[in-house]
Order: C-alpha cells, then structure tokens, then sequence
C-alpha cells in the first residue's frame, strides 16, 4: 500500500529552502512517467490530539499562533522562525497533513497490512517541546506512539545521514521502542547528536543505537556495519513493525552531508530492510521518506525504493521527455539512468582507516548494549 496526497506540497519553507517540495513533484512525474504509478491512498490530516500523543501544548500552540501571523516573541525558543524553520503561512496544517500520512500507515498495519510506504514525512528531529531541522512536528513519532499504544513493540530504523535526535529523545525512556539510527557522526553534521553512548536511560536503556559513521564513508563499510548490527538487534528485541526512515542524503552527491553512498547501496539496503522485516517482524513494515537535497540523486533514489516495495524490474534509463522537462525547469542536467555512473568520484585515499573506524565504532556500541539488550 502507498500513501500520498498532493497537498504533502503545502509543506514549503520558500523557494531557496532545500527541504522542497519540489521532490515529490519529481517524484510523482517520474514514477507516472515510467508508467509504474499505482493511484495511493489518500489520508485524512492528523488531529490536534494526535500531534499532542507526542509534542507539548505549549509547541503546538506556538505552531498555531504563529501560522496565523501572530507575534510570538519567544518563538525561536521553540525551533521556529529559523533559518531552518522558518515560519510560513498554513505550516500547522501542512505539517498535520504529512503527520496524517505516516498516522494512517501506522492505522493501516495495525489493520492487517503488511508493508506500506509513505510517500512523505520522515521529520525526525521534532521534539517533545521544539520544531528543529526542517521538522514542524514528528510523524514518526506519532505513528510509534499509535502502534504501541496498540500494544505493539516497534523497531525505528533511521538511514537518513543526520541523527534521528526526535524520535530517540521522544522515545528514549520507553522499553517497547528501538531505535537505530545510521548517520553521519555528530563530531561533524547537524543535529551533534546520535554518539555511542546514548542507549537509552530507564526502562529504555539499551534499546536506543546509534551507529555514527566517518564522513567519506562509502557503499562498501556502510553495508558491512548494516548487515552487522540490523539483523543482531531485531532478532534479539523481536519487534511486531519496522518503521523506517529512509532519507536519501547519505548520497555523495548530497550538498549538506559528506558519506558517499550511491544508488547502488541503496539498492541493497531496500531490499535488506524487507527481508528484516520478513524474518524478525512478521513482515510488517512502514517505510516514510526524509532528508535529501540533492534533487537528482533524491528522486531517483526514491524510485529506486518504490520499485523494490513493489517487486518492479528496475528500469536502465530514465523517460527521455521526463528528463527534457525537468532539466529545463531546473536549468541542470540530471544523471539519464536509474543508477550512478560506475565510477561516480575520485578515490578516497583514507578508505582503509575509514573502515575501520567505522567497525571499531560497531564494535564499542555492541559492547556498550548488550548487556542491556541481550537479557
């Protein structure tokens, strides 16, 4: 199942934002364009009530006010009226409409579907009592609050390259929550967070992981410490869902981040989520979208994802009127195939000791969490 509506558009912080809605127009024409486009399913906006199953009345009421052009003289305390942030008119209800969308995938797999695919959302780093990173409010949030409250433990897998601070902080004291977050480390890239040692406190400790990567990480170390760690903590948390984030700016052409990923390891990665899903979850999954600001690798990137929720062959090139129209529109040439070149950029000269930082980082966290993870 599919979830989407053209009004997830609403959700615009101005034309030089990098956060665009401009993506999932790409998106959408292409998909249509390949001709593979299913009609989605359409979710109803989320409530008040449900955007306060995790965000402060104090936040939402900020949200509300300054949506209505009122001055709200400590809004930046609230994360909003930022350069990342910024205000702009109808934010309350856009931000409630993505929120309804990962919400209804939540409903959906508590009604027996299995998989679902949000075509918006994603905003992790929301917070309980503040707007941050481009995130009014926190649709993933809201939909692991729906699910547990169902009596559901549900494992969040994040591989969009910025921590996934909101949803651990929301959820960083709840034993029924796993996060796992793959990200660029904090020593480098915004949020500063998701380090080693932040596994939880209370009943939650241990079962928040964070797996912060080298910059200039590349396909080959990225998937060596996934397929290490993902399978080991589901098997041992054995979670009812997977909720994922799958942000697309751990890509070497992303402009705000600097690991290295091409489509190609997201093409493995997509598919390793489903089989996680299948093995240590009863097959139950929701995937939503995220970060991800290079246009031309975002949008294919996504592609990529839609093709493999569905079992659709991969095509080689891409709709030649489709990229006619779009490079037009954004005066860039785009990359013509579904893939990157096979040689997208210089070799990394620091390759060796950058994987094995990035195992040594592996193994300090399996160090660290199994005592509490493993009971």
């Amino acid at each position: 199942m599919v979830i989407y509506r053209d009004e997830y558009r609403l959700y615009n912080f101005g034309p030089s934002h990098p956060f665009s809605p401009v993506r999932l127009e790409m998106l959408t024409s292409l998909l249509q364009a390949l001709g593979v486009w299913r009609e989605p399913l359409v979710p109803q906006e989320a409530t008040r009530e449900d955007v306060l199953s995790v965000h402060s009345e104090r936040l939402v009421k900020r949200v509300e006010a300054a949506t209505r052009g009122e001055r709200v003289p400590d809004l930046e305390h609230y994360g909003l009226g930022t350069g990342d942030t910024p205000v702009f008119p109808g934010m309350d209800r856009a931000a409630r409409i993505l929120v309804g969308g990962t919400l209804e995938g939540a409903r959906r797999i508590l009604a027996g579907e299995k998989r679902v695919l949000q075509l918006g959302g994603g905003l992790h780093h929301a917070q309980y009592d503040r707007s941050s990173g481009f995130c009014v409010y926190n649709d993933l949030s809201v939909a692991i609050r729906h699910l547990t409250r169902a009596g559901l433990r549900v494992a969040y897998l994040d591989i969009d390259v910025h921590h996934g601070d909101g949803v651990q902080w929301i959820h960083y004291e709840e034993n029924e929550v796993l996060t796992l977050s793959f990200h660029e480390s904090g020593r480098y890239l915004f949020p500063g967070t998701g380090h080693v040692h932040e596994i939880g406190r209370g009943e939650g400790v241990g079962r928040k992981l964070n797996l912060p990567l080298e910059p200039f990480t590349e396909d080959g170390s990225y998937l060596e410490v996934f397929e290490a760690l993902v399978p080991w903590a589901l098997s041992v948390f054995r979670p009812d869902v997977l909720v994922v984030q799958a942000g697309a700016d751990a890509h070497f052409l992303d402009p705000l981040a600097d690991l290295l990923l091409t489509t190609r390891a997201y093409a493995r990665i997509f598919p390793l989520i489903l089989e996680y899903a299948e093995a240590y979850a009863g097959g139950r999954v929701l995937f939503t979208l995220g970060g991800g600001y290079s246009l031309d690798a975002t949008v294919r990137i996504w592609a990529l994802l839609y093709h493999i929720f569905h079992g659709l062959p991969l095509p080689e090139r891409l709709p030649e009127g489709w990229l006619r129209e779009w490079e037009a529109r954004l005066g860039n040439p785009l990359t013509p195939t579904l893939h990157d070149p096979q040689v997208p950029y210089p070799e990394i000269p620091r390759r060796q000791e950058i994987e094995k930082r990035n195992r040594l980082t592996l193994e300090r966290l399996t160090e660290l969490v199994r005592p509490h993870l493993v009971h």
